[in-house]
């Protein structure tokens, strides 16, 4: 198969490297534990203990609880900081939690990375900026709003098409319909999807592409049913969506122009779940 707009030299499995808790690694290719699950690794003091030895961790639990009970994908994303959780109260905190399906970084322009994991209950998401261990929080929302902010501030709402390279067939009307497009699109447009699978596109073609509109500042792994890989790229509203099979071979290759892929996102049912999910945890284990 032809290669894609972005290949890792390691295919989908390259690793994403995301902040650890304590001696928990949040790693986007290591195990997923369900919120449960992991807590039950934690078990060794009973309730009542849990609960003075945590109290702030409880609290913001609790308060996660009633964040997320009435969360909605088109309202704006609520933040927990954790500066003020001691060393168990944070493990708890992602013992509870567990670790997700989704996970990247985003590239700062300072240079840092702001690193994000989804936990087991979808729609919160811890997020850590990497050049301070101290601005760590859990966030609660469809997608954590600075991949949201890094996608419209750190990237060009428009792009020249240059002379095409000697052999391309098909990229010159392929960047001017995704130009057309991205300047086009509007949060309430649907999303566009252009299917490089199905399109006659040579090498030249897909280098000539990705010189043009390059690569942006974020980049997520969703590990759902298979692996989906979400890149952004430079351009405003343009997104690499890849689909690969178990042997980390493209199935689906295509770019997408809208607003962060779905495949990434909490939906408004997500939100209904997990909220039931960590209050039942809350009362089995805190009450």
């Amino acid at each position: 198969m032809k290669a894609g707009f972005w290949t890792a030299p390691g295919g989908a499995e390259q690793p994403i490297n995301v902040f650890s808790i304590g001696e928990e690694s949040l790693n986007a290719s290591s195990v997923r534990l369900t919120a449960a699950g992991a807590l039950a690794k934690r078990a060794t003091l009973d309730s009542a203990e849990l609960a003075k030895r945590c109290p702030n961790a409880i609290d913001l639990l609790s308060k996660v609880v009633a964040a997320i009970a009435s969360q909605k994908t088109d309202v704006p994303t609520r933040l927990f900081r954790l500066a003020n959780l001691n060393d168990l109260e944070r493990k708890l905190i992602a013992d509870v939690l567990g670790q997700g399906e989704v996970a990247g970084v985003v590239a700062l322009p300072d240079g840092s990375l702001a690193q994000i994991q989804e936990s087991a209950l979808a729609g919160i998401w811890h997020v850590r900026l990497e050049i301070d261990a101290n601005h760590e929080y859990l966030e609660v929302g469809a997608i954590p709003e600075i991949v949201k902010r890094a996608a419209a501030d750190l990237t060009t709402a428009d792009f020249e098409i240059g002379q095409a390279p000697e052999g391309a067939m098909n990229a010159l009307p392929v960047l001017a319909e995704i130009r057309e497009r991205a300047l086009a699109w509007r949060p309430s447009i649907r999303s566009q999807i252009i299917n490089f699978t199905l399109l006659p596109m040579s090498p030249v073609d897909m280098s000539f592409l990705h010189d043009t509109i390059r690569n942006g500042p974020i980049q997520l792994v969703s590990r759902g049913y298979g692996t989906c890989r979400v890149l952004s790229t430079g351009i405003r509203n343009v997104w690499s969506v890849q689909f690969f099979n178990a042997m980390d071979a493209i199935i689906l290759d295509t770019l997408e122009v809208g607003g962060v892929p779905t495949v990434a996102i909490a939906a408004d049912e997500d939100f209904e779940d997990s909220a039931e999910r960590l209050q039942e945890i809350i009362e089995a284990y805190f009450k």
